[in-house]
């Protein structure tokens, strides 16, 4: 069925136009799926004669948002860490101490994967009222075979449940469970050399990550992990150069990976290194805010050097329980000074590229699916602009 919604005022995010690749009288044809046509009202091709005709009123339309590094599953919560930083604690200390991301582990192997799901479907749509149509989850908080393998399936559970488009990362190597801190090898062995294969072969994972760290794994770890996953044809992405600079982004721009994340110690020479890998840098102003932090991304460096940057809630209950893509947007323009362009091609366009995606969505181009997100605003300043306001009048995801 053709669908023609006219009367709009687009923002194509199309990658060569000018800005946001406005059009401020527009129209977008879909035809099942897929966009069939986009341009200016006065274009419209003759002998359309859709199904439907839908008019906009001069609502603004973006593509449907992408929240491209979540945490989306897990077991528990660590408000009492929140207590804890409030007090003074460092995020290392936490973690050293027993807490951090061994406390969720904990809660997430004691959890069903029905009663992960159920968690994380309140999380999810929280999201979706805001106008994602496509979502990245990791697993990475059951550190065994058997609890990482549940996971996975929750992640592709939440695709089936609700019309929103779900990519599986399994997060390999996240932190070093308790039982294996006497066989650190052991416990790379087994997640490069047994879990990986075995749940790439069942179809449970999209992409592969590491949190490359002083306090988790190093960048020789990573890098075992990432030739496995290169062996598997596997696409990679790294939590890199968070809390210190273990070169983790020229570490994932040698491997060609997808996105390196956080990045707040990132060097020029690092950026330099994603952007000729086309590498995106995905910035994370959720964790930045609820960690303290005080050294920031290098903006200008990624603008100087040309590297992609995307933006993502990282919601996971110990350093962003973020489930706002509009906050984060906000968040990423104050904090770090990206502007409104920036940020709203971070949730588009520049997610979809960070996920490997873009010849799908992320744009308002011929051929792509209708992933659309229409909004009852004057600007699309309004969409980074605002806290705890949400302008969505209508999303649409693969045209429906």
């Amino acid at each position: 069925m053709e669908t023609l919604y006219r009367n709009a005022r687009i923002a194509t995010l199309a990658p060569f136009a000018e800005g946001l690749g406005i059009i401020e009288h527009g129209a977008i044809l879909l035809s099942g799926e897929r966009i069939a046509w986009v341009g200016p009202m006065e274009d419209l091709p003759t002998g359309i004669n859709p199904a439907r005709s839908i008019n906009l009123e001069d609502r603004w339309v973006t593509p449907g948002l992408i929240d491209c590094h979540t945490h989306l599953v897990f077991g528990g919560d660590r408000a009492q860490e929140f207590e804890m930083r409030l007090a003074g604690a460092s995020y290392e200390e936490i973690a050293r101490a027993g807490g951090g991301i061994v406390s969720s582990v904990r809660a997430t192997r004691a959890a069903s994967e029905d009663e992960l799901v159920a968690a994380a479907l309140r999380r999810l749509d929280a999201l979706i009222a805001e106008g994602v149509t496509t979502i990245e989850v990791k697993s990475g908080y059951g550190l065994d075979i058997e609890t990482e393998r549940r996971l996975l399936a929750a992640a592709r559970r939440l695709g089936r449940e609700r019309d929103v488009t779900v990519l599986a990362t399994f997060l390999a190597l996240h932190a070093l469970p308790p039982e294996a801190r006497d066989d650190r090898a052991g416990f790379v062995r087994m997640m490069c050399d047994e879990a990986l294969p075995a749940f790439a072969a069942d179809g449970l994972v999209d992409a592969v990550d590491a949190f490359c760290e002083g306090i988790a794994f190093s960048p020789e770890e990573t890098a075992r992990l990432f030739t496995a996953a290169r062996a598997l044809g596997l696409p990679v992405k790294l939590h890199a150069d968070q809390l210190s600079n273990l070169h983790g982004a020229r570490l994932a721009a040698e491997f060609g990976a997808l996105s390196a994340d956080h990045l707040e110690h990132t060097d020029a020479d690092g950026a330099a290194a994603m952007a000729a890998a086309g590498t995106v840098a995905v910035l994370l102003p959720g964790a930045f805010y609820f960690l303290r932090e005080t050294v920031k991304p290098p903006v200008e460096a990624f603008r100087a050097h040309g590297t992609r940057m995307a933006i993502a809630t990282d919601c996971n209950p110990g350093t962003s329980p973020v489930t706002s893509l509009l906050t984060i947007m906000n968040m990423a323009a104050t904090l770090f000074r990206l502007t409104v362009d920036e940020c709203i091609a971070g949730v588009t366009r520049e997610a979809a590229r960070a996920l490997g995606k873009l010849g799908e969505t992320g744009t308002i181009e011929p051929g792509k699916f209708g992933d659309l997100a229409i909004w009852d605003i004057e600007r699309p300043a309004e969409l980074v602009y605002r806290v705890g306001f949400n302008p969505l009048h209508k999303r649409i995801r693969r045209g429906r």
